[in-house]
């Protein structure tokens, strides 16, 4: 690694917190850049090896973002926003949150910034969700022409927000609902390999702007993810297919709630599979293979009951 010293937007959530840990490991000074920042919650073992500071800054302000970058050598930025409450929109953090962090970078003259996506952002997305990503990257790459984009499908890893909900739903419920017919495509991707292909980018940033779709090494349907989980936790459980419709009308009722399981994004989202593309770059072309949902499961959802 080349970096002395980089900032790590959003370090403190899943994803950021993988990356912060790796970086930590490699010797790096790691700045964990937050809205409130507490414990670097940094393994001991990696702690031992650099110095992890925590700063206050919030991609919606930027000349906290520009504070959180002085001395600085590259950027990640791992902010994201799944529901939108009050003046935390996807507006204000997808797109002009992204803007800060890449123009403030561009002008703290950083040797590199990653920009953390999702695969299918789209312009034209139904989805206001997929809309703002697709909107962030455009904002980053005019602001920042060098900045790598990398767009990881649906994130799993201990505390990971998909494996362990489905987990929840096989343990407590004998019947557990599909979208739809629950065909629709996903190919879930380690936390520990997207930060490992972060590291990848900083350690040799790309002369100009590179995009990277990162999946698993398997596609599965929703459905077969809920049966592999149920036969890892020893359960057989009915699937039940149910519309789209009662999907998005059931979330309509839950985003009453302050912290709405479901949003009618999600089931937007839903509709669609959520693979890695044709013709585009991908891990293999960071010298990186990744890790199998099997290979770690038994280990996040413990020994059966």
């Amino acid at each position: 690694m080349n970096m002395g010293c980089v900032t790590v937007f959003g370090g403190t959530g899943f994803l950021g917190r993988a990356i912060v840990n790796r970086l930590a490991a490699m010797g790096t000074t790691v700045r964990v850049a937050a809205r409130h920042p507490g414990p670097t919650n940094v393994s001991g073992a990696t702690a031992r090896c650099a110095i992890v500071q925590s700063v206050c800054a919030d991609v919606r302000d930027e000349a906290s973002v520009a504070r959180a970058l002085k001395g600085c050598d590259g950027a990640v930025n791992a902010v994201g926003q799944y529901v939108e409450r009050g003046r935390e929109t996807f507006r204000a953090i997808h797109e002009l949150g992204a803007m800060h962090v890449a123009r403030q970078s561009a002008r703290a003259g950083l040797k590199a910034l990653v920009h953390m996506s999702g695969i299918g952002a789209d312009l034209n997305s139904e989805s206001s969700y997929v809309r703002s990503r697709a909107r962030g990257e455009r904002l980053v790459s005019d602001a920042f022409p060098a900045a790598t984009i990398l767009r990881p499908s649906v994130l799993f890893g201990p505390e990971d927000k998909f494996l362990n909900s489905l987990a929840s739903a096989v343990r407590w419920s004998p019947v557990v609902g599909l979208f739809g017919a629950g065909d629709t495509r996903l190919q879930p991707v380690y936390v520990g390999d997207v930060a490992e292909a972060v590291l990848r980018v900083l350690a040799t940033p790309p002369p100009q702007g590179k995009l990277y779709e990162l999946g698993g090494p398997r596609i599965y349907r929703y459905r077969e993810l809920i049966e592999l989980v149920a036969s890892e936790t020893g359960r057989s459980r009915i699937l039940m297919p149910l519309p789209f419709l009662a999907w998005h009308a059931l979330a309509r009722l839950l985003m009453l709630l302050p912290n709405a399981p479901l949003t009618t994004d999600v089931v937007t989202l839903m509709r669609r599979d959520n693979v890695v593309g044709d013709g585009v770059l991908t891990f293999s072309d960071l010298g990186l293979a990744p890790t199998a949902i099997e290979a770690v499961l038994p280990a996040m959802l413990g020994a059966r009951p």
